[in-house]
């Protein structure tokens, strides 16, 4: 019975990346998929971010210097995308976005949303901090794995 789910799940995962692999821009050099925890990864061939997309408008369209989307500095932990996808800060438009800078998080506590395939997957911090940086502008494609807020421990006095 648990291999005909497992079937079932990779399946899904195989759809999913086809579908996936369609949609994105640029030529995509891997796809990893994991079915325990599931993990889906996708590497391009230029270590660049991929192309626009033909029909985009990049007008109005802020250019970034490469040192935005830098990771925090290594001793300085930072909240993580569990997928490849969309980043958004709040639930929906409109609303107040889950964290702000100067924000105290404890674990488990949502951060963000990180849409992927139509399906809104809740960002949750590993560890308590306070917000010092979002790293991710809202609505911004994300890596697996990307850093996307950047949190400062806090000690016991601090929170």
């Amino acid at each position: 019975m648990a291999d005909v789910e497992s079937e079932q799940v990779l399946d899904g995962l195989r759809r999913q990346a086809r579908k996936l692999v369609a949609d994105l821009a640029g030529p995509v050099r891997r796809v990893r998929l994991r079915s325990g925890e599931s993990v889906l990864e996708v590497e391009w061939h230029d270590p660049a971010a991929p192309a626009p997309r033909a029909g985009t408008d990049p007008v109005g369209a802020r250019i970034e210097e490469p040192g935005r989307q830098t990771a925090p500095p290594v001793d300085r932990p930072a909240v993580r995308s569990p997928v490849v996808g969309t980043f958004y800060r709040a639930p929906e438009p409109g609303a107040m976005p889950f964290v702000a800078v100067g924000d105290v998080v404890r674990p488990g506590q949502v951060v963000g949303i990180v849409e992927a395939m139509k399906l809104m997957n809740e960002v949750t911090s590993g560890q308590a901090g306070r917000v010092v940086e979002v790293l991710v502008d809202d609505g911004k494609p994300v890596e697996y794995d990307q850093p996307l807020i950047a949190l400062e421990p806090v000690t016991g006095q601090d929170g």
